[in-house]
């Protein structure tokens, strides 16, 4: 499978193949005002991953070096605005489809209480999506909550936030096949890797 430890085998042809569309799903780097870069070890899984589709960030990259860092990762980068974002260019938010799923981009700050399933599954009916990814908290979620996914990356240099200091470094990688995903939560503890797997599938 994914193997823990450094090789993880994004970088395989195998894995492409078996895993259908890989989507980066990742946000809130706050570079460079909160955080100095990605995590080494985060950047060495990033340089693997050769065989990534899509990257979705959920805002505040917050430069434009950062987003030229992201394009380079991927054919196609999807990201929407956060509340420090300095391009007034990326939009609030963003429905885009992969395989069978219709996938919400949000940055999440617009919504409250800030990551409130409920203020959440709102968005969610407007965008009438099947997954709705958000950021904001800089604390990874993966919920189901009556039927659809709502999936928050958390924030890849572990950057503070409004509420707390103590964040764990996280994204996501979402493996998409037709109307099943399975989704890889990789955080960083104590220096090491750790990834955990949950997967899900669309009802007809």
């Amino acid at each position: 499978g994914l193997g823990l430890g450094l090789g993880l085998g994004l970088g395989s042809r195998a894995m492409a193949r078996n895993f259908g569309e890989l989507v980066l799903v990742l946000g809130d780097l706050h570079i460079p005002h909160r955080a100095s870069g990605i995590p080494e070890k985060f950047q060495a899984l990033l340089k693997a991953a050769q065989h990534v589709q899509h990257v979705i960030c959920t805002g505040n990259l917050v430069s434009r070096d950062e987003y030229d860092e992201l394009r380079a990762l991927a054919p196609t980068v999807h990201v929407v605005k956060g509340d420090f974002d300095e391009n007034a260019n990326f939009p609030d938010q963003k429905v885009i489809q992969i395989g069978g799923f219709k996938i919400g981009i949000f940055h999440g700050h617009q919504v409250v209480p800030w990551g409130d399933v409920n203020a959440l599954a709102q968005v969610q009916r407007q965008l009438d999506c099947d997954i709705l990814i958000t950021g904001h908290t800089h604390v990874n979620e993966v919920t189901e909550y009556e039927g659809k996914w709502f999936i928050n990356p958390g924030s890849i240099t572990g950057s503070y936030s409004a509420t707390t200091t103590q964040v764990t470094p996280s994204f996501m990688l979402l493996a998409i096949q037709g109307s099943s995903a399975c989704i890889y939560v990789y955080e960083l503890k104590d220096d090491e890797v750790e990834v955990s797997k949950s997967e899900f599938s669309k009802s007809a």
